[in-house]
């Protein structure tokens, strides 16, 4: 897997996340658009993570390339994320797009919300 980093922040997409993400927008038809990744306050631990389409990119904004797949992260939500891992499973149980975030101290049992 080629990856391509233009900021300090440190992020990776496994082959299988990239793999989905690609899947998502061409079934979506959302040609030209990148995976935005972001924290925002909320959840049951205090942070949540957050995975949107986004076809605008900011001087506030850190960019990454995995694949041909253009990753997002804003500068406030990359102090969160640096060395984070995002996987994806297609697991009956438990499947779908998981957070491996050595920063996170606490995380809730959906692991959809975390803190430092």
């Amino acid at each position: 897997m080629e990856t391509e980093t233009h900021s300090k922040t440190d992020i990776t997409l496994t082959p299988a996340a990239v793999k989905e993400v690609l899947s998502i927008i061409e079934k979506k038809q959302l040609g030209g658009a990148a995976l935005r990744l972001s924290v925002e306050g909320g959840g049951c631990s205090g942070l949540s993570y957050k995975l949107h389409f986004d076809t605008e990119i900011t001087q506030h904004d850190d960019t990454f390339v995995f694949d041909g797949l253009t990753v997002i992260v804003d500068k406030k939500s990359g102090a969160h994320l640096s060395g984070t891992t995002l996987d994806f499973s297609k697991a009956l149980v438990g499947g779908g797009f998981k957070f491996q975030n050595p920063n996170a101290k606490q995380s809730c049992g959906c692991g959809e919300s975390f803190s430092t």
